[in-house]
């Protein structure tokens, strides 16, 4: 029996990609676990910030005595406690109250998450005049605190609430069209993680998420203070403060424009070991596919390159995995290697290579011989 180094890698490939699958259906029902169990680990969460609010408010009362703004932001924050809870019951199998911001490729989405948390903000500041003005038993001092809700007492914070949750619109709609029409390759995640707030698909920090996010909660923290100085209106947002936020989510929804690209074949040529001849493309030659996109963000595991196909012709041949120490030498973003199928016949033949997201790259002709 001769050695056949193609039948020995594709052999290699196989049982390299069947443990994958293995691998990656128990990693799959872990993270579904994981995320059924969230609901409890969010709840106790909300409440120890309540328990965190309450001992605040106790030791800066120390002096100054207990006010009914106290009362109110204490009775406001019990309310959206018992809300968040409430809600992570009812969506326990999705991941609790972080169901609304997890995305359909099970990743914690950044624009959803800055909107909900002015959101909660919002709804807080406005539960605490409502506390207040339930409380209030003077005439002049209910007009005061229902003049605290008009416009031009907030006019910042309503205004940059419109944007982020404009932009969380808007981003999923931008991403989903980008999808549909190929422009952008996205891999589903085993669960959801607190760094995808930072970061890319595939790991990456990125700069517009994480200027996003800390822009976003600098101007949260400036407003949670103008309440808390100010509890009988509307935190007056200052105008400098809003438009940094306009621009930090400006560039942010550039970024989400800017991200992604089609996967394109720039060449095709045959592969070549060193003592080889030079020679045309043949029935069982390697080739080589040298383009870029090939590998999608996050799909750098065995089982999501093992999806990967490249079509020759009519044959749809699965790209071999070659692994190395930290990775694989193949596929790559940039280059895929794959054995030209003896089914394939000789002549003008279209190369076109399938990721595995999905998406299809253009289409390359090459010529194959005898």
């Amino acid at each position: 029996m001769a050695h056949s180094a193609s039948a020995s890698r594709q052999w290699v490939s196989e049982e390299l990609a069947q443990s994958a699958e293995l691998v990656a259906e128990r990693g799959r029902a872990e993270g579904q676990a994981w995320l059924t169990g969230l609901w409890r680990r969010t709840a106790g969460v909300v409440w120890a910030l309540v328990v965190l609010l309450l001992l605040g408010q106790a030791l800066t009362a120390v002096g100054a005595g207990w006010t009914s703004a106290r009362t109110a932001g204490l009775a406001a924050a019990l309310v959206v406690a018992g809300a968040l809870t409430a809600a992570s019951w009812f969506h326990r199998a999705k991941g609790g109250a972080l169901a609304p911001v997890i995305g359909e490729d099970n990743r914690l989405s950044t624009s959803r998450t800055v909107a909900a948390a002015w959101v909660l903000f919002v709804a807080y500041s406005v539960l605490v005049l409502a506390g207040r003005l339930a409380a209030a038993s003077r005439h002049r001092e209910r007009d005061a605190l229902i003049s605290g809700l008009e416009l031009a007492r907030g006019a910042g914070v309503v205004t940059v609430l419109a944007v982020v949750c404009g932009i969380a619109v808007l981003v999923r709609r931008v991403v989903g069209l980008r999808v549909l029409g190929q422009r952008l390759q996205k891999v589903r995640a085993d669960r959801p993680r607190a760094a995808d707030l930072l970061t890319d698909d595939a790991g990456r920090g990125t700069f517009a998420d994480i200027q996003y996010v800390v822009i976003s909660g600098v101007a949260l923290v400036f407003a949670a203070v103008r309440l808390a100085r100010r509890p009988d209106q509307l935190p007056d947002l200052p105008w400098g403060l809003a438009v940094v936020v306009l621009v930090s989510a400006a560039t942010y929804l550039a970024g989400k424009y800017a991200e992604g690209g089609r996967p394109v074949i720039l060449s095709v040529v045959r592969a070549r070991e060193a003592g080889d001849l030079d020679a045309p493309i043949r029935t069982g030659d390697d080739i080589e596919i040298r383009g870029a996109g090939f590998v999608p963000p996050g799909a750098q595991a065995a089982d999501r390159l093992a999806r990967m196909v490249v079509r020759v012709g009519a044959v749809h041949v699965h790209v071999p995995l070659v692994p190395v120490p930290g990775g694989f030498r193949n596929p790559t973003d940039t280059l895929l290697t794959v054995p030209v199928p003896a089914d394939v016949e000789p002549g003008r033949v279209e190369v076109q290579v399938v990721t595995a997201a999905g998406v299809e790259t253009n289409r390359y002709v090459v010529d194959v011989t005898e």
